[in-house]
């Protein structure tokens, strides 16, 4: 792209986008040095009193968003950065719990291409440093960074954490972490830092977990040992040590991470108090985790993308139909470099209607390839949307739903189809 044409910061996000989709050769480039330049010339490796970094196979988002809503009713200012997107950019970035504009972010691009000079970056690389840039020109308290892919590598790591989260471990993006257990531990735990402190949800992780705490004196904290929690009806109860939360409302999103965000609350030294702990978990809510956006066909949206997501997804639905669904009917379209089969095996039991879509892009699964691996014959679509109208179109009862899983693109498409409707 020559320079006359390169966008600056009045053009249109889209604009910036695609000139993001194309600026580096690899869509996805682990390493920190080039990103670690950028940001060290712009000093944005520290850019917020306190930064709270969460890594892991699967909870990322619902802890991040957890440590969120409690610390916005602590009254902190706070910026949190997470991906993928389900249908804007914007839904990346974070200050006090609210999206920015367009105009936020072309204005922290434009820094960021002249801070660059000559250092190629790749999509999420630019967009984590000119997130960080935003969190550091609007003076927040506290900043939330979810990693993106591993943690060690990741370009979330070239900040400096005061308290670092791995919510779970399993085994995913073989083709970038590989299929070793043990490897995946290191790569995740690769965001600890000496002498601070470092909370693991994952019941028993791989050694290479507690041995990377070990090597670099980073004190972990480990679920079933350092802090436990326990589920008695329609409340839950955290321990730590001595120190106890009796009666916590039960969030709308995973109680392993809501026990592990407070985990990383207890350790950041940040004024939270039990009544901060339980607005926030009254309150908070996160796109695309069983997120209702209908009621008439009930419509639940959910992210869930490997065996241990799916697992937690075939749980909640198993509980829906305990209170009276009597039909599932499920959009499914998945990456083919995911674990498909397991994914699908998990969610069997729950479904009782299949609706394989095919995606679209270099990684994505034909609908072909799911229907194969499903224990009914299937009718095949060539989107999710088609998919989804089918669905709708085939619920009967009130007491059918219709779920919608398998990726973020899946999602992210009848997120916004369904926005563009109501």
């Amino acid at each position: 792209m020559s320079e006359d044409i390169l966008p600056h910061a009045q053009s249109p996000l889209s604009e910036w986008l695609s000139y993001l989709d194309v600026l580096h050769t690899n869509g996805i480039d682990l390493g920190l040095d080039r990103v670690g330049m950028v940001a060290k010339k712009g000093c944005l490796t520290k850019p917020a009193p306190t930064v709270i970094t969460v890594a892991g196979t699967n909870g990322k988002g619902s802890t991040c968003t957890i440590i969120e809503a409690i610390l916005l009713h602590a009254g902190y200012k706070t910026g949190m950065y997470n991906s993928p997107h389900l249908i804007n950019y914007n839904e990346r970035v974070r200050i006090n719990g609210k999206e920015l504009n367009d105009e936020r972010h072309t204005e922290a691009f434009a820094v960021i291409e002249v801070l660059r000079g000559e250092i190629s970056l790749s999509f999420f690389e630019f967009c984590t440093l000119a997130a960080l840039w935003l969190f550091l020109a609007n003076q927040v308290d506290v900043v939330i960074l979810e990693v993106g892919l591993g943690g060690r590598l990741d370009a979330t790591n070239v900040v400096d954490h005061d308290v670092t989260v791995i919510t779970s471990l399993s085994i995913d993006h073989v083709d970038w972490l590989g299929d070793d257990i043990e490897v995946i531990g290191f790569e995740k735990a690769g965001i600890f830092r000496s002498h601070k402190p470092a909370v693991c949800g994952q019941p028993e992780p791989p050694a290479s977990v507690s041995e990377c705490a070990h090597n670099i004196d980073a004190p972990l904290h480990q679920v079933g040992y350092q802090f436990n929690y326990q589920q008695e009806g329609n409340v839950w109860h955290w321990q730590c040590g001595a120190f106890y939360l009796k009666d916590l409302p039960i969030p709308n999103l995973p109680l392993p991470n809501a026990a592990t965000a407070l985990m990383a609350l207890e350790l950041s030294d940040l004024d939270v108090t039990d009544k901060h702990i339980v607005e926030g978990l009254s309150n908070v809510k996160l796109a695309g985790r069983m997120q209702k956006v209908s009621d008439s066909p009930l419509v639940l949206l959910d992210v869930a993308h490997n065996p241990q997501s799916a697992a937690y997804l075939a749980s909640q639905i198993t509980a829906r139909k305990q209170e009276g669904v009597v039909k599932v009917h499920a959009v499914v379209g998945m990456m083919r470099d995911k674990d498909i089969v397991s994914t699908l095996e998990e969610m069997k039991q729950v479904v009782d209607v299949w609706y394989p879509a095919s995606l679209c892009g270099p990684r994505a699964a034909d609908a072909s390839m799911l229907a194969k691996h499903l224990s009914q014959p299937t009718i095949c679509y060539k989107s999710p949307t088609d998919a989804f109208e089918a669905a709708k179109a085939s619920v009967g009862l009130k007491r059918e739903i219709v779920i919608v899983f398998g990726s973020f693109f899946t999602v992210g498409e009848i997120a916004d189809l369904i926005s563009k409707t109501e």
